[in-house]
């Protein structure tokens, strides 16, 4: 991302993604801050940079980019609707509400909120998008930033997609849509997010962002879309399902999270990581870099925090297992409160000698971003006979070939002993079998029966391969394989 100094009252940078993008002063004296720059060392991809090499840029050019199109749909608004008496200030505040939505974000992101705090912490109420305000406040209160109360809260409310005084903001519900969208999760956050790491990681999108930002208005205080523009946002939601599928879900990354989480739990007690969140003077030092801290420590009290974290550069990583795809009709009833790792290591062989700490159960959903709805039911429309009205499209006026369900849940087995990926997998087949026994009925076409994924069963020789590929790689005689309290040495297999 390259810059240039100021020109008219504005600086140029070179985005990838977007082009050149203009930044105005009041902007750039919230990026030229310790607090803002910290985005720079917060990978946007988290923990699957190791997976796609590609996946390598950050939450900071991501930011500017939010600003940047947050900015460009407000100022057309402004231009092309008079009526809506769109202020100075309200601009300002938009732009630098992109700017600013991912200020709380901590070490991998996702991994720090959704694996590790929960943990950490169990109990907290907390988030990252507190922690946003937090990091706002302390941006402005530690730079001198002229900003007054007023606008610092319309700021997170807009980072937060619901005003606090909702009286005060009535008939201005539509400045609530453009950052982060409540309603229908239209946004321009992921706008830039879809795109950039489609890019990054040599993936083509199939929506288009800069018809969405151009043919959109604002009708009865919400924004709202051109008619022939609801495909286009169907392809929006099909390609957020598609990278979190293929990429925010990849099972190689979910076992390195796992890691990463198992290694900052490790090293808690000692660096007091979780505590940092009550405080913004030691939030701001707390980036991805915690695992290099770890790793470049000679404490023994960090020891096995270097040692997970010696295993994951290595790529002697824990393993997945084994997976179920949960059938709607099974839901409520195959959750992870009832396959948990003491269940599953009840139903070992009995020479397995599995313990609960070989086996990790994970329970993921991936959706169209409103949960199990369809997000487009909850948009509206306008045509080009009447652009003052609008409505919403039924998905039987747009396609048959539109999904029928718009969440999936999956039960994920996960082991930190790839000696045991085996053994656990029966396990956990048999625990399966328990719960559902027999033939459960059908839901919606979708068969409902506990049926094991042919494609992830492994054959009966898997532990004599596995073992021989190891003595191929580090050039052991058979004599000489061994492990040492059951995590095999010097494992290292691609899945």
């Amino acid at each position: 991302m390259n810059s240039q100094a100021f020109h008219d009252g504005y600086k140029v940078i070179n985005d990838p993604i977007h082009g050149h993008i203009r930044l105005d002063e009041s902007t750039v004296s919230f990026i030229d801050t310790v607090q803002f720059q910290r985005l720079r060392d917060l990978k946007q991809l988290g923990s699957a940079y190791f997976v796609f090499p590609g996946g390598s840029h950050n939450r900071f050019e991501h930011s500017i980019g939010v600003s940047h199109l947050a900015g460009t749909l407000i100022e057309r608004f402004e231009k092309e609707q008079p009526e809506l008496d769109i202020t100075e200030e309200e601009v300002r505040c938009i732009k630098l509400a992109g700017l600013c939505h991912d200020l709380g974000h901590g070490p991998y992101s996702h991994i720090f909120d959704n694996e590790f705090m929960p943990r950490a912490k169990n109990g907290l109420n907390w988030s990252h998008e507190q922690a946003s305000e937090m990091m706002l406040e302390y941006l402005i209160d530690d730079n001198n930033i002229d900003i007054d109360s007023q606008q610092t809260n319309l700021i997170k409310d807009l980072i937060a997609g619901t005003p606090r005084s909702q009286s005060q903001y009535d008939d201005r519900g539509f400045l609530f849509d453009i950052v982060a969208n409540k309603k229908n999760s239209v946004d321009v956050d992921k706008f830039d997010y879809i795109e950039r790491d489609a890019l990054n990681l040599g993936l083509r999108s199939s929506f288009d962002t800069k018809r969405l930002l151009l043919y959109s208005r604002v009708v009865d205080n919400e924004i709202c879309y051109h008619h022939k523009e609801v495909y286009n946002l169907y392809e929006l939601f099909h390609s957020r399902y598609s990278l979190f599928k293929r990429i925010y879900t990849h099972r190689v990354g979910k076992a390195i999270e796992l890691m990463i989480t198992d290694a900052l739990l490790a090293a808690d007690p000692h660096l007091n990581i979780s505590s940092a969140v009550h405080n913004p003077e030691d939030y701001l030092n707390l980036t991805d870099d915690i695992l290099r801290s770890i790793e470049r420590s000679k404490s023994s009290e960090l020891a096995e925090a270097r040692a997970i974290m010696k295993r994951l550069r290595t790529r002697q990583l824990y393993k997945f297992v084994d997976e179920f795809l949960v059938p709607p009709s099974l839901v409520d009833k195959v959750t992870t409160d009832v396959i948990t790792a003491q269940e599953i290591v009840s139903h070992q062989g009995d020479n397995d000698g599995l313990d609960i700490n070989d086996v990790i159960v994970s329970k993921g959903k991936i959706n169209y971003a409103m949960q199990d709805q369809n997000p487009v039911d909850s948009i509206r429309f306008f045509s080009k006979f009447n652009d003052h009205g609008s409505f919403t499209i039924p998905k039987h006026h747009v396609s048959y070939m539109i999904p029928a369900q718009f969440q999936e849940v999956v039960i994920r087995i996960f082991t930190r002993n790839p000696a045991k990926v085996q053994a656990i997998q029966k396990a956990f087949r048999k625990t399966l079998r328990t719960i559902c026994p027999g033939d459960v009925g059908v839901d919606d076409g979708v068969d409902g029966r506990i049926e094991p994924n042919d494609a992830l069963t492994l054959p009966n020789d898997f532990d004599h391969i596995m073992q021989a590929n190891k003595r191929k790689r580090t050039g052991l005689s058979s004599s000489q394989d061994s492990s040492d309290g059951g995590v095999v040495k010097n494992w290292s297999v691609n899945m």
